[in-house]
Parts: C-alpha cells; sequence; structure tokens
C-alpha cells in the first residue's frame, strides 16, 4: 500500500491509506505464520483495473505528436509541450489526468487549457510540439509552436484556462461532486504544459507521457480557485529563504483571507531536504483550525490531500504556513555532500530537484451556507 504522509490524528482526508495499530499486529502475526491463506469462500473477487489510469477508462486520451528523448547527462530538463486535440463538438469536462511514462523521472507537471473560437484561423494542430528552452522569449516559442491564431498581423492569442493539467510525484487529481468544478471543452484545443520537469538520468530514455480526459454530463455551477503560498506565490516567505550547510531551518508563510471560503484541497510542496510541514488557520475569535501536518516529509509522495467536507474559513481568516529543511549531512536525502547552501534560485532554475521550493497550494469556491455538509468523495 502507498505511504500516508499525512498526520492522521490531526486531520482527515479521502482515501487514507492509514493501518491502525489493530491492523498492523493482525499483519504481523500473519507474516510470523508464514502468511498462510484464509478461508478461500471469503475472498473478495479480483478487482478489475484500467491500465493507464487511476479513476478508470477516460473519455478522451491525448498522446503527444512525438516521444521526448531523455538525455542520459545528468541534468535536469525544463520543457514546453504542447498536446493539441479536435474533438466532434464542445463539451464539459471533469478533471485530467497526466498519466508519467518515465515516472521515476518526471518531477512535476504544470499545464493550461488552450480554446480556440471555431470562427477563427489557426494551424495549432502544425508546429513545435516540445520546447527545451524555456528561458526564451515566450511570444516566439508559442509562435513557433503555432499557438497563436494566424489571419491578425498581431499574433493574438485564444482562450486559456490555468492549471488544469498538475503531476507531483504520487500525486492524483481531486474529483469533486457535480456541484463542484469543471471546465469548458471546446471542440478544439490544446493542453499547454507550460512547465514540465525531468529530473536527472544517467541513461538515455524515451518519454511519451499522456493526457486522460474525463467529461461530465452537469453544467458548471460553481468553478474551483487554485491560490498558492510561499514559492511563486501571494506570500511572502519569512526569514529569507536561504538554506545554509549544516542547518535544520524553519521557514514560514502566511495570508489573510479576503473573503469567506470552501476549503477542498491542499497541496503541500518542498524538495530533497524538506523535513516537516505544517498548516492551520486561525479565525479572527483566537480559534485554531488544523489543515494539515506532515512529520515526515517525503519527496516521492506528494498527494493533493481532499478533505472529506469542505472546511469552512470565513473572511479575516488567517492561514499559517511552517516548513522544516534539513540541510545537514544527517539527511540521507541531501543532494550534496558535503552540504551546500541550498536556495529556490531563480526563474526555471529554482525548480531543478537540487535547489528549494516551499509550497502550500489549495483550492476552494466561495463559502455558501450549507457547504459543511457536502460530501467530497467519490
Amino acid at each position: 500500500m502507498p505511504p500516508w504522509p499525512a498526520d492522521a490524528s490531526y486531520t482527515h482526508f479521502i482515501g487514507e491509506t492509514v493501518l491502525t495499530k489493530t491492523e498492523k499486529e493482525q499483519i504481523k502475526i500473519w507474516v510470523e505464520n508464514n502468511c498462510p491463506r484464509g478461508d478461500s469462500l471469503l475472498e473478495p473477487k479480483t478487482p478489475i483495473y484500467y491500465t493507464g489510469s487511476y479513476f478508470g477508462k477516460p473519455d478522451l486520451v491525448i498522446r503527444a505528436q512525438k516521444s521526448y528523448s531523455i538525455k542520459g547527462n545528468g541534468t535536469d530538463a525544463f520543457l514546453i509541450m504542447k498536446f493539441p486535440y479536435q474533438i466532434e463538438k464542445d463539451t464539459i469536462i471533469d478533471f485530467v489526468e497526466f498519466v508519467p511514462n518515465q515516472r521515476k523521472l518526471i518531477h512535476h507537471v504544470n499545464g493550461h487549457l488552450i480554446s480556440y473560437d471555431n470562427n477563427r484561423k489557426f494551424n495549432y494542430l502544425s508546429g513545435e510540439s516540445i520546447h527545451e528552452d524555456t528561458k526564451a522569449q515566450l511570444l516566439d516559442v508559442y509562435s513557433q509552436m503555432h499557438i497563436p491564431y494566424t489571419d491578425k498581423l498581431q499574433p493574438q492569442f485564444p482562450t486559456l484556462t490555468p492549471n488544469v493539467v498538475y503531476y507531483l510525484p504520487g500525486y492524483i487529481p481531486p474529483s469533486y461532486p457535480k456541484e463542484i468544478g469543471g471546465y469548458k471543452f471546446k471542440k478544439n484545443g490544446a493542453f499547454l504544459l507550460n512547465n514540465i520537469h525531468y529530473g536527472p538520468s544517467n541513461t538515455g530514455l524515451s518519454d511519451s507521457s499522456y493526457i486522460n480526459v474525463f467529461y461530465r454530463k452537469s453544467p458548471i455551477k460553481r468553478p474551483v480557485i487554485e491560490k498558492q503560498l510561499g514559492t511563486f506565490g501571494i506570500s511572502k516567505i519569512e526569514p529569507e529563504f536561504i538554506i545554509p550547510p549544516n542547518q535544520v531551518k524553519t521557514f514560514r508563510t502566511q495570508t489573510t483571507l479576503s473573503q469567506a471560503i470552501s476549503l477542498l484541497s491542499v497541496n503541500p510542496h518542498m524538495h530533497l531536504i524538506g523535513k516537516t510541514f505544517w498548516a492551520f488557520a486561525i479565525k479572527q475569535n483566537g480559534d485554531t483550525i488544523p489543515l494539515i501536518k506532515i512529520n515526515k516529509w517525503d519527496f516521492r509522495w506528494q498527494y493533493y490531500y481532499t478533505y472529506k467536507h469542505p472546511v469552512k474559513l470565513d473572511k479575516g481568516t488567517t492561514i499559517f504556513v511552517y516548513g522544516t529543511f534539513d540541510n545537514t549531512n544527517k539527511n540521507s536525502n541531501n543532494p550534496f555532500s558535503p552540504p551546500q547552501t541550498i536556495t529556490q534560485g531563480n526563474g526555471v532554475e529554482s525548480m531543478k530537484t537540487t535547489e528549494e521550493m516551499f509550497q502550500f497550494i489549495f483550492t476552494y469556491v466561495p463559502y455558501k451556507e450549507g457547504d459543511e455538509l457536502i460530501n467530497l468523495e467519490r
């Protein structure tokens, strides 16, 4: 079973893979007795899984126009990728699932949905589908990838819906009940992975990752909003995010809400030397609302944690986030020996596996009375 990094005694989420003390004792006794088979008449039926998806058979699979050759030079690679598609008619999608081919190497993916006006001229199915230089002028890159419309002298861009595609190690996209979420899905469009990060490899490999799309029949009622604290986010990290060698150091970030929200999911994010992560909210009357606590950070497992019911956070509530980083030689995950000063760098370079990040990403909808009773489990 996969590990469950979140402290289940602090906050509960959907899909917790946590064993009770009694269950652990039962497994221990079973192993000590050479794993005997139980009553075969009581055995559950073997589950049927759809290969290539956590959620079952998708409505649409979008594959890259060509595979990407990973160089075995031991360095990180940052790319922009375009996954164009065409379908018969406009529809609505529930969520998308990025399926990594080279699961051990893909560190993260951030991507947007591009929607084209059917009455405009465009050639988005042609052009480059992979661009390796994310430091280049983006307007030039997007033009080479044939993303803008082509019926005007000046480049004009189609509608872009941000952060529809997302991936981290261990990540499973949240899927909400029919009254929450959803995206308009035009018959002509593309997914633009504005940043896909491959970790270093010493062996040359080929990657053919793809995107699963799941439709929904119900109309969009309450679009989900995403915010990000910390690195590249809306809030400052204090003290300055520099982790000196041979030190264990704690940082914080915070934000005060300007409106009441119904919190749906949270996603803590750090890199290799992350040690602990803790987020909570404090109401104006001083009451504390626990959000998530990870007592032993594991870079290999980074979930989008979804609450069983939306968590109401009133206007004026402050979200506090604390992250501790272990930059000593006692940390077996430290990428440097001896330890070196580690920061978040700048721009794309800050996303290197050997650099660090301190982020708290959360999704929500504006609060409506009765949200606390919505069952988010599907």
